[in-house]
């Protein structure tokens, strides 16, 4: 990661710093996400080191640190990153949205015996897919982020964004669907969906 002044923090040898920093990568493909600034992003990133460092004490040895991380770095976004936050750039957004895409189509395809597979394979996603991304509410496109790219839990989403574990599987159910509707519209636009699945029955 470009532009990450490790300077400002503690040296290698210190364990909890080494220990933290395996994370670094998984943090700023999140707040790339988040900020949808490279610049941003690191900036971010960095902040949310520096305050792990602050609050080392806080921190529980034997416990989920990057889950702790995570929420650093969630928190320092809704609280103050936001408002001082560049102008969104062209982001990276992996597989996620290939995932959402195969679901719906594999939906409407499964009863006609097609392979949904080869049909993901022949559709070309494009900057729609991120403007799908970007369109969605912060509080859902975060829970999203948090449980469809890094993984983490429920129970570990709902300590990281302080909330109940209710209102976070409301906000993936519905971040979740937001995402389909969306991209299968863009499939659509394009004469994928309904129209290219029957045409391979």
């Amino acid at each position: 990661m470009e532009g990450f002044d490790t300077e400002l923090l503690p040296g290698s040898d210190d364990p909890f710093f080494a220990e933290a920093m395996t994370h670094v990568d998984a943090l700023y493909r999140t707040a790339l996400r988040m900020t949808r600034n490279p610049a941003d992003a690191e900036d971010l990133v960095q902040e949310t080191y520096l305050k792990a460092h602050r609050f080392r004490d806080g921190f529980t040895t034997g416990t989920n640190l990057r889950a702790w991380l995570f929420r650093i770095l969630t928190n320092s976004f809704i609280n103050e990153y936001r408002k001082r936050s560049r102008q969104p750039a062209t982001t990276e957004t992996g597989d996620l949205e290939d995932y959402y895409l195969f679901r719906r189509i594999k939906e409407s395809g499964e009863d006609l015996g097609i392979n949904p597979e080869a049909t993901v394979m022949r559709m070309f996603l494009d900057d729609e897919v991120r403007q799908a991304l970007e369109e969605l509410p912060e509080q859902y496109r975060i829970a999203v982020l948090l449980a469809d790219v890094e993984g983490f839990s429920y129970k570990e989403i709902a300590e990281i964004t302080e909330t109940q574990m209710g209102t976070v599987m409301s906000r993936l159910h519905r971040g979740r669907r937001q995402l389909q509707q969306k991209l299968w519209e863009y499939a659509q636009s394009r004469g994928y969906g309904d129209k290219e699945v029957r045409g391979t029955a």
